[in-house]
Formats: structure tokens, sequence, C-alpha cells
């Protein structure tokens, strides 16, 4: 699903079974645009495919399946970049990866050390998904991962890292689509037996939440008077003599 952040509008539905997965390369792009993503659209080939089509991505990325370089290809060691940020300031370093088909992507590395609350709550969370996908233990490099907030984006120097970092946040604004979708319109509890009437059910829900967008997009324009008011606009005068 995509989100228009700046109308807070859903611009972009794909529905399919449980083997697809979500990927940058799910969605069309057009030159200048921005694409926000959590972990799961940080891959090579979702951001290099933004690159291609002239638009600019802002996404967290698993850190073992993003190799990076620096800018005249010498490797880059993630950990011992983060190590040298400061305290409480953010941080960007000139780095580049590799696409599938071998071509190079430049980028940047925007990061920002968590507070100690953040910390401890992702490492609790890192040994809680070690225990439910039952893995004997957890690279400490990850433990001190967790100790980061970092993305990768293809946003031009003059976006600052500190903009680079609040963008990132209108990310949570999905989420909150997401539960209103669950709660109002419950499709988090899906009333169908097979994939066929699954997919019916699924879409007129999204259909009714467009509606709803829409409907709310045009909220100005309803009554009393009938039309937005913008700044620059003159409104009727009173020409009622004293």
């Amino acid at each position: 699903m995509g989100l228009d952040l700046g109308a807070h509008r859903i611009d972009s539905v794909e529905l399919t079974d449980v083997k697809g997965t979500e990927s940058l390369e799910r969605f069309s792009v057009r030159s200048g645009e921005v694409l926000i993503g959590d972990r799961a659209y940080g891959t090579r080939a979702g951001m290099s495919h933004v690159a291609r089509h002239g638009g600019y991505f802002v996404v967290r990325f698993p850190w073992p399946a993003v190799p990076m370089e620096t800018p005249e290809g010498e490797g880059f060691s993630l950990l011992d970049a983060l190590r040298t940020l400061p305290e409480a300031a953010a941080g960007e370093f000139a780095v580049r990866f590799a696409a599938p088909d071998g071509q190079r992507i430049d980028a940047r590395l925007v990061a920002i050390r968590k507070s100690e609350p953040a910390t401890e709550h992702a490492r609790k969370k890192a040994l809680r998904e070690r225990t439910k996908k039952r893995v004997a233990a957890v690279d400490v490099r990850t433990l001190e991962l967790a100790g980061y907030f970092f993305v990768l984006t293809n946003l031009p120097p003059d976006v600052s890292a500190e903009s680079v970092l609040q963008l990132y946040r209108l990310r949570w604004q999905i989420e909150m689509k997401f539960k209103t979708l669950k709660s109002v319109l419950r499709l988090g509890k899906v009333a169908a037996r097979n994939d066929e009437s699954l997919r019916v059910y699924v879409l007129a829900k999204l259909l009714v939440a467009l509606l709803i967008d829409a409907l709310l997009d045009q909220a100005e324009s309803f009554s009393p008077w009938g039309y937005p008011i913008t700044p620059d606009q003159q409104l009727a005068h009173d020409s009622t003599p004293a």
C-alpha cells in the first residue's frame, strides 16, 4: 500500500498472496518523488528501482543485506562509522551500494544515536525475535546496532541529515492508516474462506477506504459556503450603506 503523505490519502494498492513481498519495485515512481519505507523496503533492487526512475528514497534497511562501500569503491564498515557519531546529533556518510545488475547507486547513510530507553527497547525486541525464530544466539553486532537509528537516502546533500530523519518520521502515518482500516473498517478480521472471496472482501473494504479519503479531501468544499478559503482570496464586502 502507498500513502500520499501530503494529502494523507491512499494512492496505490496491490493485493498479493502470502508469497508476495513488499518492495519499492511495486510502485510507479515519478521523477523527483520521495518514497519513504521501513526495513522491509530497504532492498538493493527496490532502492535502485527508485533511483533509476528519477526518484528519491528514504528507507531503513537490514544491514547484512545491503553491503556498502565508499564513493571510491573501498569497503565501508557500518559499525565503525556509527561509533564516530556525536552524542544527540545526526551524522551522515557518503556511501554507495551495488544494484542487482552491478550498477553502483550513490547514497548517504544518515544516522543518530538512540536514547538509552530506546536502545534497551530495541535490544529486547531483538532478543524476542531470536526466541520466536528459534535462533541459538543473537549476533553481537545486532545488539550494538540497536543503539543507533539509521537510514539510506539518495536525497541531494542540501537536504540536511536532520531533515532526512524528520522526514522519515512521517512514515508513521501509514501505520496509523492501517490502524484505522483495522479498527473502523474491520479489515483485520476477514470474513472469507477461500482466496477468491478473500480478494473480493479485502478489495471492497479498500474501495470504501478510498471513497472515505476522497470525501475527506473534498470536505472543505462542503456547506455552509461551499468552497475552500485561500489566503489571497478576495471575499465579498458588505456594501450596505451606513
